[in-house]
């Protein structure tokens, strides 16, 4: 179910990029998302189309931050999602060295009968 999109800035090789795929895929099913329920889309971008401030929030990042945005079904409690946004922090800083003030994460929830997975089909609604 969930939709997860990664950018970042251009010039890491595909190895870097699927680890932080796998990453947040880890990270995901840690917290009862479906294995096997992976849907990915990586983007790189040249640094005059990535932008970002670099100290918004006395937060301090580099050009080595990763923005993602997960879209997912609504319901998860609040407490949940800040185990969440740990569980992606800790998993990059362990697995590639990215600084947690390197990771920029954003939910988007809906209701389960926004998805098709194919077919034209909505997957979820009853």
């Amino acid at each position: 179910m969930p939709l997860v999109r990664i950018d970042l800035r251009r010039g890491k090789d595909a190895a870097y990029r699927q680890d932080i795929g796998r990453s947040v895929y880890e990270a995901l099913v840690s917290m009862g998302v479906p294995k096997g329920d992976r849907f990915q889309v990586i983007g790189e971008y040249d640094a005059d189309d990535f932008l970002y401030e670099p100290d918004y929030l006395g937060i301090h990042r580099s050009d080595d931050l990763v923005m993602i945005q997960i879209t997912w079904n609504e319901g998860r409690t609040i407490e949940q999602k800040k185990t969440l946004y740990k569980a992606i922090a800790d998993g990059l800083a362990a697995k590639l060295n990215i600084r947690p003030d390197d990771v920029l994460i954003n939910l988007i929830e809906v209701k389960k009968e926004n998805w098709s997975f194919g077919n034209g089909v909505a997957t979820y609604a009853s």
